[in-house]
């Protein structure tokens, strides 16, 4: 799927960087042989995986706003990128009721400021050939359908958050229809799509009000994990299949622009989809050690019950395709955790779990898909 001698040499801008997903995304790219430099706020979390694998080492790391315009121009147009992939956010649905307008500003207004810098590129003869808005799959008006949601449904979003990642959606549209139109690449050169991921779980995601780095704090504190949607739906995957997802994208946009400058949706099989009780449930039993939980309804925040994407699309005309089943992916997890627990090499961690994904083929996930059959 993965093609490393595209990847070497290639300069790559990644906005959001020092996050969780963006801190796995500099790791792979590194060892593809990729030149980086990462545009974004300092870590958002104590720990964090940018500084327990010292990325910092492996990339040009600038610290700054998504909502500064001039040093977002100021960056991109320094590191004269080949690609570009946009993912800072303020991506956490309760906090978007909290800082509301703060979220609308880093979610929409940082996507217009980086199209800007991308235009003022193109512009001054500064080859970027792809670009890839990374959003969610909360972006899409939720009917609560039993099937999943696909790339030509409805945007919508209740809450603040996956409004202000709709809104997003738009703002890359408008780009693509007024100054990246695929039916003139040849004038531009730029490829302009968006990636839509569901729920993204791994190892070294601390943030605050997500379930998994909920559950862990619940382990290393010894109390019980407070649920507040049991029942809730959704399409949990590990964080390396967008990722994956992402980087063949970007070469399918530079492969052929004019076919590829879409919008994309990347999550699991339907097995995949399950409720929050269900991942609770397995997680305790795997770690064992008295891992309990007990629910806790919250009437106040607004959620979704269920929530599906379809990635039929991306399957037949990208040939990407999920290759960790649920149950490996929990697995994956929780063996990242007691590593951290140990004091282990985490970098080598992830670099090992990068590569355990990267060798799978064609037959290993059939076989996941069987797997998650027979469970």
């Amino acid at each position: 799927m993965i093609d490393k001698t595209f990847w070497k040499n290639k300069k790559v801008f990644i906005t959001g960087h020092t996050g969780f997903k963006g801190s796995w995304l500099c790791l792979w790219l590194h060892s593809l042989g990729a030149n980086i430099t990462g545009f974004s706020l300092s870590p958002p979390t104590t720990p964090n995986l940018f500084e327990l694998c010292r990325i910092d080492s492996l990339v040009c790391s600038i610290i700054g706003d998504v909502r500064s315009k001039d040093s977002v121009q100021e960056a991109l147009l320094n590191a004269k990128p080949d690609i570009v992939i946009h993912m800072a956010a303020q991506s956490l649905v309760r906090s978007s009721y909290d800082i509301t307008g703060e979220t609308y500003e880093i979610n929409v207004m940082g996507t217009v400021y980086l199209l800007e810098a991308v235009r003022m590129a193109a512009q001054k003869g500064i080859p970027i050939k792809a670009v890839i808005n990374v959003t969610t799959d909360k972006c899409y008006e939720n009917k609560e359908w039993a099937w999943g949601y696909r790339e030509q449904d409805a945007l919508g979003g209740y809450d603040p958050y996956s409004n202000s990642k709709a809104c997003s959606e738009l703002v890359t549209m408008s780009y693509r229809h007024s100054f990246f139109n695929p039916a003139e690449y040849g004038t531009h050169g730029v490829a302009l799509a968006s990636a839509r991921a569901g729920n993204v779980i791994g190892g070294g995601d601390w943030a605050t009000d997500r379930l998994i780095p909920d559950f862990i704090r619940a382990l290393f504190e010894g109390t019980k994990l407070k649920i507040r949607n049991p029942g809730a739906v959704r399409p949990w995957q590990h964080v390396l299949e967008p990722l994956g997802g992402y980087l063949l994208l970007a070469q399918k946009l530079w492969e052929d622009g004019r076919r590829f400058s879409q919008s994309w949706n990347f999550g699991p099989y339907d097995q995949g989809a399950q409720t929050v009780e269900w991942i609770v449930r397995k997680l305790c039993a795997k770690w064992g050690e008295d891992a309990a939980f007990e629910i806790v309804p919250d009437a106040q925040l607004h959620e979704a019950h269920s929530l599906k994407l379809d990635c039929s699309k991306a399957r037949s005309e990208l040939g990407w395709k999920p290759k960790w089943n649920l149950e490996d992916t929990l697995d994956l997890i929780l063996d990242w955790t007691r590593a951290y627990q140990q004091k282990q090499n985490l970098r080598a961690l992830c670099l090992r779990q990068i590569e355990q994904y990267s060798a799978l083929n064609q037959s290993d996930r059939q076989g996941a898909t069987r797997k998650e059959d027979a469970g």
